[in-house]
């Protein structure tokens, strides 16, 4: 969990290959339904670039089907999802119905001009669309409102962890390993 440009989705791959299990990104998820130009695509497209939310029912329902896959016995890693308490609440009943437990919870903290500067480099990189200035900071808008009170959830149950985003991917990196080890 964090910010927009926190860092989640480049750190969610290290981990995934670390220990050897898929990561699971909702918003890789959004975007080739946009690329291949479904009809959920379109749905997404509109929504993802005035920097809202995908509705819950969209986003659990493409979730509940991913972690049903063959490959997440092992485990699995959560990329962007969940985002607001609903969904939280969704996914804990999915996990009940998998009789999996939520093992941790990273939350990465990075200064909100910094990560307005990651994000711009990123969209020149990547040329994605959903990654102007305008919609970053209705971004963090809705992080602010949607996502944060997930933070005391989490932290209320004893699995919230909180990382120093702040630094190169390799020390970012770093400090995640060593919080999982302990």
């Amino acid at each position: 969990m964090g910010p927009p440009g926190a860092g989640k989705g480049t750190q969610s791959k290290k981990i995934s290959q670390d220990f050897g299990i898929p990561e699971i990104s909702t918003g890789a998820l959004f975007r080739t339904h946009v690329a291949n130009q479904t009809e959920l695509g379109a749905i997404v497209s509109a929504i993802m670039e005035k920097g809202e939310l995908v509705p819950d029912a969209v986003t659990v329902a493409m979730l509940d089907d991913r972690l049903t896959q063959p490959d997440t016995a092992p485990g699995f890693l959560l990329d962007g999802f969940p985002r607001t308490v609903a969904q939280a609440d969704a996914l804990d009943q999915i996990l009940a119905t998998l009789d999996v437990d939520l093992d941790v919870v990273l939350s990465f903290n990075v200064d909100q001009e910094t990560l307005i500067q990651r994000m711009l480099k990123r969209a020149a990189i990547e040329g994605r669309s959903d990654d102007n200035e305008e919609t970053i900071r209705r971004r963090f808008e809705v992080y602010t409102a949607q996502t944060e009170p997930l933070l005391a959830l989490y932290r209320d149950r004893g699995i919230l962890v909180e990382i120093d985003g702040m630094g190169t991917v390799d020390e970012v990196h770093a400090r995640i390993m060593e919080a999982l080890k302990k």
